[in-house]
């Protein structure tokens, strides 16, 4: 009977866990991130484009007082005058809004990155039964958002006392001030207030966004008894497992066969086994097997050598001697050394009288020096 311990989530998400519940959706979002950053950005974008709007809007008041009696009962007066405002007021209107636009979408990035799911676009069904709204709305996480909303209220009202003491001079020397200077500088000194509120909300956010973290995380823990039936079903499955393990086989054979046009020699069972053999001093002290193989292997290695002229050399038992003692890359062993050097020997004698450069050499020794411990 597994251990209730096992059912506990104690364990950190996996990264499968994390990358499924991304492609759901779910991922760690702050609202009061993207709502700072948005504030921010309207408050800067009014300091920096809010004499331009004014302007504009001063230029169309005046125009619109200076509009003639029967000019306000002419329709065609009217849409005219109307195009005149909105191309006044339009520019200045689109960068305020193209402003908050980039930051709303930067700010709510921040957290999560970028993230497009058609499953969390879906209705959900649960989300509308009655029991688990109540259940959300009387829930920690109703407590949390309610703490949160409390202290927004604290910190922007203590903040606001400060502005306001700070900027108390000013509010009243407004009254004594000339139009239109006292319009513009309480527009500049609104648009400053403005952004030393918003300001004050980067502490929520300071505070909102690493429970969020750390509720998504919670959220998404896993137990002992997950994490293993996750591996299982994926690294841990016989199935995906064999399948790896056929890949790596055709990988490694494939390497395996390019080195066999390098060999020097082929030897053979002749019909269940073949090893391949080169002696390259720069490389090794000693010969070394460079592929080997048995069966439908061993006949695929006597074919390449055929058509890339590889001498193949009949040796049974030395053949099963290297086969079973030697894995590819690696040195012949030392008792075998002599019996291997006479095989090349004669393979190079052999090479040689082809080559019109010597005589025929004498059929190999069919009684090669096999010690019996390594005979198979």
């Amino acid at each position: 009977m597994a251990d209730d311990s096992d059912n506990e989530k104690t364990e950190d998400p996996t990264a499968k866990r994390l990358e499924d519940a991304r492609k759901k959706g779910q991922i760690a979002r702050s609202k009061e991130l993207g709502t700072t950053g948005v504030l921010i950005a309207s408050a800067v974008a009014l300091i920096m484009l809010g004499d331009k709007l004014g302007i504009s809007l001063m230029e169309v008041m005046q125009s619109q007082f200076q509009l003639e009696r029967d000019d306000a009962f002419d329709p065609k007066k009217v849409f005219s005058v109307f195009g005149a405002v909105i191309e006044n007021i339009s520019a200045p209107l689109a960068g305020i809004f193209a402003i908050i636009l980039l930051a709303a979408f930067i700010a709510n990035s921040l957290l999560g990155g970028i993230n497009f799911s058609w499953e969390a676009m879906a209705p959900k069904l649960n989300k509308m039964s009655p029991l688990k709204g109540l259940k959300r709305m009387f829930g920690l996480q109703a407590v949390v958002e309610l703490v949160k909303s409390v202290l927004k209220v604290l910190v922007v009202a203590t903040v606001a006392v400060l502005l306001i003491k700070v900027y108390l001079f000013d509010i009243l020397y407004l009254s004594i001030q000339d139009l239109p200077n006292n319009t513009f500088d309480a527009t500049e000194m609104l648009a400053w207030i403005f952004l030393g509120l918003c300001c004050s909300t980067i502490i929520i956010a300071l505070v909102d966004v690493p429970y969020q973290v750390y509720n998504h995380t919670k959220q998404l823990k896993m137990s002992k008894q997950e994490v293993k039936d996750e591996y299982k079903n994926t690294e841990g499955n016989p199935e995906i497992k064999g399948r790896i393990r056929q890949a790596q086989r055709e990988i490694s054979q494939r390497k395996m066969m390019a080195e066999v046009p390098n060999a020097d020699v082929v030897v053979t069972n002749p019909t269940h086994y073949s090893v391949a053999i080169k002696y390259d001093v720069e490389k090794s002290s000693a010969p070394y097997v460079v592929a080997k193989g048995a069966d439908i292997i061993a006949m695929h290695i006597r074919t390449i050598a055929k058509e890339r002229n590889v001498a193949i050399v009949e040796t049974p038992l030395l053949t099963r001697s290297i086969y079973y003692t030697t894995d590819i890359n690696q040195q012949v062993p030392e008792q075998l050394f002599v019996a291997v050097a006479q095989v090349l020997a004669y393979v190079y004698q052999l090479d040689q009288h082809q080559k019109g450069k010597g005589q025929k050499p004498k059929p190999l020794a069919k009684n090669l020096q096999i010690p019996p411990e390594m005979r198979h």
